[in-house]
């Protein structure tokens, strides 16, 4: 037996950044998702969970059991610009090319992006990359101001819902259905697991022999198993 240490030299983790950030358009008729898009000038994704509240049941005077409701994943999102693609997802459609008719029919989609992995002996020990399905994308606020002694760039926010996708039984272990996957790259350290990993970035995100493609659980969980 040993005694536990506490911030022990390179283990003292932080995760920061968004980068890389990825758009997959679903189509509403298929309900397939789109090849994906690079997003430039992604600033944040805030995860806000919602559900998951506690409700007791009382029996014999006494806290019987205590029941917690379904857990959804919600969120904010924030960049200075967008993909054109990503209109039709902020209730925006083209009329004619570069024209956008507002207050339309807002498009489903996926979003990919990667934050880094640091600690105290390297800012750069790993990443992960974070998926989320299914999310909608609410109306939102865009403030345009004049241009002053201080300018700024606009920063556009938007507030995201999502809806589950399923997950397969992985070797006896059942899973509830998820709209957020996360894959850290600190797990796959002999060569055969990245060149796993490898394989699901190149769908991700595009390779020169294929281009960028959203990958569901079930299938990230069958090329990294």
């Amino acid at each position: 037996m040993a005694r536990l240490v506490w911030d022990a030299a390179g283990e003292k983790y932080f995760e920061t950044g968004t980068k890389m950030g990825v758009l997959y358009v679903q189509d509403p008729t298929t309900g397939q998702y789109g090849a994906g898009i690079a997003w430039n000038g992604l600033t944040g994704f805030t995860e806000s969970p919602t559900g998951a509240e506690p409700n007791k049941m009382y029996a014999d005077d006494i806290l019987y059991a205590n029941l917690r409701s379904a857990e959804e994943l919600e969120g904010s999102l924030t960049a200075y610009t967008y993909p054109d693609e990503f209109a039709e997802c902020d209730g925006s459609a083209a009329a004619v090319d570069g024209v956008f008719v507002g207050q339309q029919t807002r498009k489903t989609f996926a979003l990919c992006y990667r934050t880094q992995i640091g600690n105290d002996v390297t800012n750069d020990i790993g990443y992960k990359i974070h998926i989320i399905y299914g999310a909608s994308a609410s109306p939102s606020e865009k403030a345009y101001a004049t241009i002053n002694d201080s300018p700024e760039g606009i920063e556009f926010s938007w507030d995201l819902t999502t809806t589950p996708v399923n997950v397969a039984d992985v070797d006896g272990h059942s899973f509830k259905p998820t709209a957020s996957i996360v894959i850290d790259s600190r797990k796959f350290t002999t060569d055969g697991a990245k060149a796993k990993l490898k394989t699901v970035e190149d769908t991700l995100y595009g390779s020169d022999n294929s281009e960028a493609s959203l990958m569901l659980p079930d299938a990230i969980i069958a090329a990294l198993k």
